[in-house]
């Protein structure tokens, strides 16, 4: 299945009080839901048309202007819609899904969390910061940085994530696997 490539621009102007709240309630629930692997509670909070987009990032000189944040055709740790996302949340029910079993010990945190209006009332430009620990086994641990770019949209009048584009700040991914949510 295809994916469209989307490129979340620059909001409107900053949302009221009220709605900030409510999306770090959103986020703070997120990350909950990921730490205790409730992973059906994680997807409902996402539309049908969910794009979870994660780019690898090469080092480059200022120069080159090659957009690599937006490109879907390069290599992306995470370039998923709904039904793929799901693809691989069943995996783990399989018994096969050996890096998983014993389980992997998260705690995500969200900061700086800004929240933009967009031309679209019911959508929601988001910028976050998350660092992502795991524990694995007595000595596996990995600390994952980064930012994220989301579209949250209003569905019968509850938030659900829409587009989310994730950047690790690590150029060289040294974690043994990718079995991990931002």
């Amino acid at each position: 299945m295809s994916i469209p490539v989307y490129i979340l621009e620059k909001g409107n102007e900053t949302a009221s009080l009220d709605v900030i709240s409510e999306v770090e309630q959103r986020l703070y629930r997120e990350a909950r839901m990921l730490d205790d692997e409730n992973y059906s509670e994680w997807t409902a909070m996402m539309t049908d048309d969910i794009h979870y987009f994660m780019p690898g990032i090469e080092t480059r000189y200022r120069k080159d202007k090659t957009d690599q944040l937006n490109d879907t055709s390069r290599m992306a740790f995470y370039n998923d819609n709904l039904e793929e996302i799901g693809k691989r949340l069943a995996r783990l029910e399989t018994g096969t899904a050996w890096s998983e079993d014993p389980a992997t010990r998260y705690c995500h945190i969200i900061s700086n969390i800004e929240v933009e209006t967009t031309d679209n009332t019911d959508e929601l430009l988001v910028h976050s910061n998350f660092l992502v620990y795991r524990n694995r086994l007595e000595r596996d641990e990995d600390t994952l940085i980064g930012s994220r770019k989301d579209i949250w949209r209003r569905e019968s009048g509850v938030l659900k994530l829409a587009k989310r584009r994730i950047i690790l700040k690590q150029n060289v991914l040294i974690s043994k696997n990718m079995n991990v949510y931002f």
